[in-house]
């Protein structure tokens, strides 16, 4: 069984991410994208990454969707401050990801060149992913 990875900003007291994901698990709008299968926290910096790697490597051809934005504020005191004297300031924004959330989407490229874009994308990425085509996909 796969153990979740611990980064360097989860801690215990931030919030669990339990079950799967019930909304966003379905291509809207590409044929081709990547579904995530573990649960993890993406920074705006991944995936700014990834979405690098898929506009590179399909040349600026197609379309790409990005179903995950970076809304979770991630609060960090400086080092050697003491406690108290209220929260820290605002560190980085992350995304929260559970299993099943389709985190990138392609379109107007064939299936070769969209499997290794998406292929590099997930490489950028801190979770496990799986490529997946739309089921009316016609070539």
């Amino acid at each position: 069984m796969l153990q979740p990875k611990k980064t360097k900003y989860r801690k215990q007291q931030k919030g669990k991410m339990k079950g799967n994901v019930t909304r966003g698990a379905e291509l809207a709008f590409g044929s081709f994208g990547i579904k995530s299968l573990e649960e993890d926290w993406l920074t705006g910096r991944q995936i700014e990454a990834a979405r690098q790697a898929v506009t590179r490597y399909m040349k600026r051809e197609g379309q790409i969707w990005i179903r995950v934005f970076p809304d979770k504020p991630i609060t960090k005191k400086p080092a050697e401050v003491r406690m108290g004297k209220g929260k820290g300031a605002p560190e980085l924004f992350v995304a929260r990801c559970k299993p099943g959330k389709i985190i990138f989407e392609a379109e107007g490229v064939p299936l070769a060149v969209a499997k290794e874009a998406l292929r590099l994308a997930a490489q950028k990425l801190p979770i496990l992913t799986r490529f997946i085509v739309r089921r009316d996909y016609q070539e």
